[in-house]
């Protein structure tokens, strides 16, 4: 402290500074909250996306074995599936966070194997994997946000608690101080003052 001049600038531009912080720390708490309604919205989400893939995938998995048990073992047929490269990863900012996006512009369901070796069975199978794989990338998209947003709120957290905990309270102190020793400077310029006065019979 003994660093700092007791002047009425240094006054003003610690009154300032502790603004500054104080709106600083309003906007980290601000965005805080606003990261945290997302993440908890897409916790929800990732929920009820996991819950309809366990559904999915049973599903479909019943279906490949009926299908295996009618047709023998499928995985030549399936080496007939071409691989799906429609995937293509956006982003969206949120509060400066950046969240992937992924438009489902994969094509629909189209068998691409041959009807005459084939059964209802394997077509079942087919839709439900593909059905999987839209929601896969669904969950992904999803479990990648979480992810993204939970470091950006311990981030902001930190940025919030060390304006609140230690810049905020440094100015605080810093303010008093000077104030403190304005008012003393000015009680011994009032008493110098009286003293002369007194002195000088005015």
């Amino acid at each position: 402290m003994a660093a700092i001049l007791p002047t009425k600038g240094n006054l003003m531009a610690a009154r300032r500074s502790r603004a500054l912080a104080a709106t600083g720390y309003e906007l980290m708490d601000r965005k805080r909250n606003i990261l945290i309604r997302e993440m908890m919205a897409l916790m929800d989400t990732a929920k009820d996306v996991q819950a309809q893939i366990d559904a999915v995938f049973a599903e479909a998995y019943a279906a490949l074995q009926t299908a295996n048990l009618k047709l023998g073992i499928c995985d030549q047929i399936a080496e007939a599936v071409d691989v799906d490269r429609t995937l293509e990863i956006q982003y969206r900012s949120l509060m400066g966070v950046e969240l992937p996006h992924i438009p489902d512009r994969s094509p629909p369901p189209r068998p691409e194997y041959g009807f005459a070796s084939t059964s209802s069975a394997l077509d079942d199978a087919y839709i439900k994997f593909h059905r999987v794989k839209e929601l896969v990338r669904q969950l992904a998209e999803v479990e990648t946000s979480i992810y993204r947003l939970a470091v950006s709120i311990r981030k902001t957290q930190k940025r919030a608690n060390a304006l609140q905990n230690i810049v905020i309270p440094n100015f605080d102190h810093t303010i008093r101080f000077i104030t403190d020793a304005l008012e003393e400077k000015e009680r011994e310029e009032f008493v110098r003052l009286k003293v002369i006065k007194r002195k000088t019979g005015g």
